[in-house]
């Protein structure tokens, strides 16, 4: 890194998850840098500043999850103007390690960033892992909320078997919820069975009735319109995979079924867990390049 002591973070953009890790930095002794949070001055927040003096007066940068929005502004929804990069913050961030999600999206955006040390934390495994379990929280307390009948007795179907599936499938089970697990892989369909959940295979889900409560994890169209026809009207559909989906949402519409899209349960569910997380797979990116 081009810096070898890191005391300064300046933290440009997001929602709670990056409240939540300024203020457990500051607890470990850093300073931190605010920017891109000022619908919060008229609550009290005194350590806002602006992009530039987060860019220029920091050690370190961590940008949000995502980094950038599709009109290359940094993602920032507590900010009160849209926010880019000037060719001045630029070639200071150039200067120092950026710690920023979805890093290729990042640096199409802002291709004079290609030089720098960029750091994905996001795509990190052990990021990926330690953030399934606020995502499956997550989707449980959704679907508490918008089942009209109880987890326990429940009959739940889990679309994958990732981390997000794995943990996810284990929740539902432990309140009492009849799971069924789809998978693709022998040895998967195996740890299913030994875990005592019902197994199904992906690739020939033709039906997915007498379920009612249904998860997509998978980042592909599982469930089509083909398939849609084939499911209970009466099931809630959640589907926790990433843009694009899983989910035909305008036939589930049209069909009367009950599909909701859930992206960033952590930072709406679980935003301080979520924001520890970042700080500690940041930390970890920050002694691997030490070594």
């Amino acid at each position: 890194m081009n810096q070898p002591t890191i005391k300064t973070f300046g933290i440009i953009g997001g929602d709670k998850r990056q409240l939540f890790l300024a203020e457990s930095l500051l607890s470990d002794g850093y300073q931190v840098i605010l920017a891109g949070f000022g619908k919060l001055r008229e609550k009290g927040f005194d350590n806002l500043s602006g992009v530039e003096a987060a860019v220029l007066y920091s050690d370190a940068v961590i940008l949000p999850l995502p980094s950038v929005r599709a009109d290359k502004s940094i993602n920032a929804p507590l900010a009160t103007r849209s926010i880019f990069f000037s060719e001045s913050e630029q070639e200071s961030l150039c200067e120092k390690p950026v710690f920023a999600a979805m890093r290729d999206r990042l640096l199409r955006a802002y291709p004079k960033l290609e030089g720098a040390a960029v750091y994905d934390y996001a795509a990190r495994d052990d990021f990926a892992i330690l953030n399934a379990v606020p995502t499956a929280e997550g989707a449980v307390e959704l679907a508490m909320s918008a089942y009209e009948g109880t987890i326990f007795g429940s009959r739940s179907l889990v679309v994958g078997f990732g981390r997000i599936g794995k943990l996810l499938a284990k929740m539902l089970s432990s309140l009492g919820s009849e799971v069924t697990v789809c998978a693709r892989k022998p040895a998967d369909f195996a740890y299913i069975e030994a875990l005592g959940y019902r197994a199904k295979n992906t690739q020939t889900l033709s039906f997915a009735c007498g379920y009612d409560l249904i998860f997509n994890t998978v980042p592909a169209l599982i469930f089509d319109e083909k398939l849609l026809r084939n499911t209970d009207k009466t099931a809630l559909l959640i589907d926790l995979a990433s843009l694009p989906g899983g989910v035909d949402f305008e036939s589930a519409r049209t069909l009367g079924i009950d599909a909701r899209r859930a992206l960033a349960l952590p930072g709406k569910c679980a935003p301080k867990s979520a924001g520890e997380i970042i700080k500690k797979t940041v930390f970890s990116i920050i002694e691997e390049v030490k070594r």
